[in-house]
């Protein structure tokens, strides 16, 4: 007869201690990082000052890290998955108005802007043209202004697949570039983004604005 033999746990297995650890202090250093950053800016945030407030040894941060920047890159890389997903939640809540969710989706970010400390740390230094970690929020390829023109494109192809794609990509690029200059450079017309912005992004869909 055949022997019976319990059946294997269902789910993924959990991480060897090594691994847990490594996340872990990962996920540490990332946390002090964020919080300092908020409080002072990117500028002043020093490996020697992150060892001792994650109980981590200097070594082992570059080890993870590679350098300094290695850190900020990691953070960003953090904070716009976070914020991505924030974003795509609030564009899936109006899949049946796609001017209502463009408009929705621009004031999410501007409210991002003005209450994650962390965010709005980077861009008041940066309005001073001090804080090194901007670049990685803005200019670079990677990963905000790429990820959130590559996530917007992607779902107005599936809410309107009528447009064409160049289209898309173009209204995808125009929103973003629209949102973060009014994210870095308030106006008394920033109010009026969401609108504005949404109109602009319909208008090169070629769809109306809506009511």
């Amino acid at each position: 007869m055949r022997e019976n033999r319990p059946s294997r746990p269902s789910g993924p297995r959990p991480d060897p201690p090594r691994v847990a650890w490594r996340k872990q202090m990962r996920e540490r250093v990332l946390q002090e990082a964020r919080v300092l950053a908020a409080e002072g800016g990117w500028d002043r945030v020093r490996v020697g000052d992150l060892a001792l407030r994650a109980d981590v040894s200097r070594p082992s941060i570059y080890k993870e890290f590679g350098d300094r920047a290695g850190i900020g890159q990691a953070l960003v890389l953090r904070e716009t998955e976070e914020f991505l997903r924030g974003l795509a939640a609030v564009l899936d809540e109006r899949r049946d108005d796609l001017a209502a969710a463009l408009r929705a989706g621009v004031a999410h970010a501007l409210v991002e802007a003005g209450t994650n400390p962390f965010i709005g740390a980077v861009l008041t230094a940066a309005r001073g043209g001090t804080d090194a970690l901007l670049p990685f929020l803005t200019s670079r390829p990677e990963p905000v202004f790429t990820s959130a023109s590559e996530l917007l494109a992607q779902w107005l192809g599936e809410v309107a697949p009528s447009v064409a794609a160049d289209r898309r990509v173009e209204a995808a690029d125009l929103a973003v570039r629209l949102t973060i200059s009014h994210m870095l450079l308030p106006s008394p017309l920033t109010a009026d983004a969401p609108e504005r912005v949404s109109r602009a992004a319909c208008a090169v869909l070629g769809l109306p604005p809506g009511p």
